[in-house]
């Protein structure tokens, strides 16, 4: 038998393979195959050119989770019978000339979505445009039917349905109608918080319903108002008062927006919502940079909730990176990050003690009595002259409020009670009002004018400790105090060696380290504003700080969490009792630094309940 000759690979036959050209039907179900993943993208590829359209109103209506029907009706400036056929030819778009691809300002430009529909549904285009007659046109499997005349206002209806009935195989890779729902309507909020002065509507028509999912009204007024107005119909009023208005310009690129305040966190990032030039993107350079911004706010697990659109010129960013049209590349990456840190950053640091106001709500939510009680109807107030009537009435004889003056003369001095209650007055009108009492040796209860604030002294304190050690570190590094008898302690080798690789960054935060041994360390100083430390602690706590980062952590933000866990050893404990003076110290000091609303987690460092609310409880309605 003939032996096979190893220079020849058993996978090319005798034959040449033939190079061919492919039809427009094959190439059309191709295009689809990277533009129209699953019917969220067909929703999204049609809203976008009826925002294009210049359309004010818009309806989206969508059966079996946009298998069954996708149609989408707007008002905009329509289509004549001639623009039709073109409409569903490949790479056909009024929205560019092809000459300049970067100096893009419409949200389509590729001419692929509707022959893609078109090749994978049974697509009907329905249009009359100003001073003509409406005309329709149909297209299945790729293949156009004739021009007709329709019924239509002004505007456009694009009708989908049978979404990949041409490629079965698709179908397969589909989630539930419920998940394909939600993704639909995801696309439609996004798209939407984009155009406040559109409104929109989405329906769903499964079992011949028609239940209406979403509706966002168009917003007037100036463009702040106009944009609280549509995040608070999609995201919801609690994101708009627990956010921070954002408006910074660097260089041509303008950022606008809103940040949620640290405490209003979520435990994934589906509350960021990010737009360029209007177009909702999921980019991992703002995504990161917005990460950035909260990383010295937030633990890990954490995720910020925001709402950012950055407006620049076209030619400074390319929409043509990815057929979604999802990614973004700029030209200037650098300037964009930077631009999100630092507004981001300086919007926290003018919220001051800032708190989310869902904090009080959560806790009302946990105080509730299990069983409702019915509300009590008191009588008004009783006047003081009455008070002092009843109190002389019910008082033993001989005795009136002028014996009850004399008998407490001798104990607390009229003066000593003057100067008190107003000094007690005026704290009490700061923001975080006047200490009245400590419980559980954690909690300061202070009282304001209209409510009560429940701080968590451990974690504030944490905050404060924090920020004054960052503060300090900008300036000219964190002092010293140098240890008059050295702390030598054992770790292992690698653990050693990986906290003298640090040894230079951790001095510019007054930690003094020096190798005494294998695997042994000599500290030498400690930070001056932390007093006593237990320095082997804090090292252990460095070490675990630097296993969560990892290595592909910036410098900076590897300091500031070393610097956080540090801040931690030096802050009040849980469990210490504290004088008045002390609680009101804290905080005041709470109100005079930024950032003290939240500890070095995200976690809220105090709980405000007003004074209606607490009422509410008790059913004092």
């Amino acid at each position: 038998m003939a032996q096979a000759d190893p220079n020849i690979s058993p996978d090319i036959g005798d034959a040449r393979p033939v190079i061919r050209q492919l039809d427009e039907t094959a190439i059309n179900r191709i295009a689809a195959g990277e533009v129209v993943e699953r019917p969220a993208s067909a929703v999204k590829e049609l809203v976008e050119n009826a925002i294009d359209s210049g359309a004010y109103k818009i309806d989206i209506d969508v059966a079996a989770g946009g298998k069954n029907l996708i149609r989408v009706t707007d008002d905009g400036c329509g289509m004549g019978p001639e623009d039709l056929p073109l409409a569903l030819s490949r790479h056909a778009t009024s929205k560019i000339d092809g000459s300049d691809l970067l100096n893009i300002h419409s949200f389509g430009f590729r001419g692929e979505a509707l022959p893609s529909l078109g090749s994978v549904g049974k697509l009907m285009i329905t249009s009359r445009c100003a001073g003509q007659d409406a005309h329709t046109i149909t297209v299945t499997g790729g293949r156009h039917s004739v021009i007709r005349p329709a019924a239509l206002g002004q505007g456009t209806v694009v009708e989908l349905r049978d979404l990949f009935h041409a490629t079965p195989a698709r179908l397969k890779f589909l989630r539930t109608d419920r998940s394909e729902m939600q993704a639909i309507t995801d696309v439609v909020k996004r798209l939407a918080m984009a155009e406040p002065a559109i409104s929109f509507t989405l329906r769903d028509l499964t079992d011949g319903s028609s239940r209406v999912t979403f509706r966002a009204l168009a917003e007037t007024g100036d463009l702040f108002d106009a944009m609280a107005g549509r995040l608070g119909q999609v995201i919801g009023r609690d994101f708009i008062e627990n956010a921070l208005r954002i408006d910074a310009t660097r260089e041509d690129i303008r950022l606008l927006g809103y940040a949620a305040l640290p405490t209003y966190s979520r435990g994934s990032s589906t509350a960021q919502y990010l737009f360029v030039n209007g177009r909702p993107v999921r980019d991992k350079l703002l995504m990161g940079a917005l990460r950035g911004a909260y990383a010295d706010f937030l633990s890990r697990d954490r995720h910020p909730a925001a709402a950012l659109f950055v407006d620049c010129p076209p030619e400074l960013v390319d929409v043509n990176v990815h057929p979604a049209k999802a990614e973004v590349r700029f030209r200037e990456p650098g300037i964009v990050r930077g631009l999100i840190v630092s507004a981001i950053r300086n919007a926290l640091a003018e919220a001051g003690h800032r708190s989310s106001t869902t904090v009080g709500a959560a806790t009302l939510g946990a105080m509730r009595p299990e069983t409702p009680i019915a509300p009590i109807y008191q009588m008004d107030r009783p006047s003081q002259a009455s008070l002092g009537a009843v109190r002389n009435w019910q008082a033993p004889q001989g005795f009136s409020e002028g014996h009850a003056a004399d008998l407490t003369e001798g104990f607390v001095s009229a003066s000593a009670r003057v100067e008190e209650a107003a000094s007690d007055s005026e704290q009490a009108q700061n923001p975080l009002g006047a200490a009245r009492a400590q419980v559980h040796e954690n909690y300061i209860i202070a009282q304001t004018k209209d409510g009560v604030v429940i701080v968590d002294q451990h974690a504030a304190h944490e905050r404060l400790v924090y920020e004054k050690l960052k503060a300090q570190m900008a300036e000219n590094g964190v002092a010293a105090q140098t240890l008059l008898i050295p702390e030598i302690i054992t770790f292992g080798e690698n653990d050693a060696g990986r906290l003298l690789d640090l040894s230079g960054e951790l001095e510019r935060f007054g930690l003094t380290l020096e190798p005494f041994g294998s695997g042994t360390i000599a500290v030498r100083a400690t930070p001056a504003i932390l007093g006593a430390v237990n320095a082997e602690a804090m090292l252990r706590d460095i070490l675990d700080e630097l296993d969560d980062l990892g290595e592909s952590q910036s410098l900076q933000a590897r300091i500031e969490a070393i610097l956080s866990r540090v801040a931690c050893h030096g802050s009040i404990r849980s469990g210490r009792r504290m004088q008045a003076e002390e609680m009101n110290a804290l905080l005041r000091e709470m109100e005079a630094t930024p950032h003290s609303g939240q500890c070095n987690h995200g976690r809220p460092t105090y709980v405000e309940l007003k004074l209606s609310d607490i009422e509410r409880l008790f059913g004092r309605t």
